[in-house]
């Protein structure tokens, strides 16, 4: 089975580039021939490993450095050039101006995109974020299949991207959800559509496990808003005198740096509360950990938890839309909060961090948990769902004339 991976920039960091790797690794090991393609590429090698059965492509070579086409002769070819360099300059026509990925599209890349969607007639076609999607939906549309993945909930769209979801998305084959409330969700937006829940998996299994015994709680993410850090770093700061040797480490980088280290400095917690940055070694990181807190205002799948689970952390989460609560259940391998109740996250805190043997009890529980996200589960479902997608592109197929003595006739 032929399938592609089509993303922004399979050579970037960013979550939704590990999860579909993920993918692309369990899929190629189960024998499909798998090919992800990047709309452009900024370095010269992937920063997630990637299986090397799988095929990597790139449609724009943006490396500093790399060298432009060859000067065209003649008007008409300075004329071509000229042209190209405006567009080069443009925003994008058919990508929504709320689609959060929107900057990144030129008016020229869009139209590589186009021709790339156009020529596909085979196979199966991934698309990773809704710019992708919405061009998918509207440009590919000869014979391949075309399944939308979505990796954030609906509500955290703009209208306008809402507007084209409820347009457009109908017309591919399937949309790829996380949760059951996207399922919900997605389903409402986009009468019609067939939507499929299929979480992301963790990378690997094979992870090294917590003690549950270091005085450390661990947060991951990009320092914005919608993560919570602003709400995490005075929860933890009303435990400090109560546990003077525990720490909170907060991974990610972002535009709110200056303004958590603001907070910090408010709560004069500068040896309580460490932000640590971007770490290459987050797995490592995660391992010398006891506690993970999710204290995001909203989520897709929130797969940095996952893959803390992986290590046999026990999990504190605010109850956000959507994802936590579908994968935590309370007081068995985590513990929920409301969102926004920053009391109750410095309470759930305070039960993990002064008991040893419930941290390790739940984070057994977390590994029993994490189990149904290995990459070989997760893959086995993605590959059904092509595999019945794909017999009934085939069955809908028109069957070929037959030829016979009289003449054509048209077979049923």
């Amino acid at each position: 089975m032929k399938i592609r991976y089509l993303l922004l920039h399979a050579y970037g960091m960013g979550g939704t580039i590990r999860t579909v790797f993920t993918q692309a690794n369990a899929l190629a090991a189960a024998g499909h021939d798998v090919r992800v393609v990047s709309a452009v590429r900024r370095a010269d090698r992937p920063y997630f490993p990637l299986d090397p059965r799988v095929r990597l492509t790139a449609l724009a070579d943006l490396r500093p450095g790399t060298e432009p086409p060859a000067r065209r002769r003649g008007l008409a070819g300075r004329l071509r050039a000229r042209h190209e360099t405006w567009l080069a300059g443009r925003p994008p026509r058919h990508v929504p101006e709320g689609e959060s990925g929107r900057a990144a599209i030129s008016r020229a890349l869009e139209r590589t995109l186009i021709a790339y969607l156009g020529q596909l007639t085979d196979g199966v076609l991934v698309t990773t974020r809704p710019s992708l999607n919405l061009l998918s939906a509207r440009f590919a549309t000869r014979g391949v299949v075309r399944v939308a993945q979505e990796h954030m909930n609906l509500h955290v769209h703009q209208p306008d991207v809402r507007a084209a979801i409820a347009r457009w998305y109908p017309r591919v084959e399937a949309i790829g959800v996380l949760t059951r409330q996207d399922e919900d969700d997605y389903r409402e937006a986009a009468p019609g559509a067939r939507v499929v829940r299929i979480p992301n998996a963790v990378h690997s299994l094979r992870q090294k496990p917590s003690s549950c015994a270091q005085h450390v709680v661990v947060a991951a993410g990009r320092l914005r808003p919608q993560k919570g850090f602003d709400l995490l770093i005075p929860a933890f700061g009303r435990l400090v005198d109560e546990f003077p040797d525990w720490q909170l480490r907060i991974y990610g980088t972002g535009d709110r740096k200056r303004q958590l280290r603001r907070l910090v400095e408010e709560h004069h917690l500068y040896n309580h509360v460490l932000l640590m940055g971007r770490s290459d070694r987050l797995d490592d990181e995660l391992a010398k950990a006891s506690v993970y807190v999710l204290s995001s205002r909203a989520e897709g799948l929130p797969m940095v938890m996952l893959e803390a689970m992986s290590h046999g952390l026990p999990v504190v989460s605010f109850d956000c839309p959507t994802g936590p609560g579908e994968v935590l259940t309370h007081g068995r391998d985590g513990l929920l909060v409301p969102t926004g109740d920053t009391e109750g996250l410095t309470d759930a805190l305070r039960r993990l961090m002064a008991d040893e043997a419930l941290r390790a009890r739940m984070g057994d529980a977390a590994l029993a948990t994490v189990r149904e996200y290995a990459p070989e589960v997760v893959g086995r479902r993605w590959a059904d769902l092509f595999t019945e997608l794909l017999a009934g592109a085939r069955a809908a197929e028109p069957a070929p004339p037959v030829i016979g003595r009289t003449g054509p006739a048209y077979g049923r």
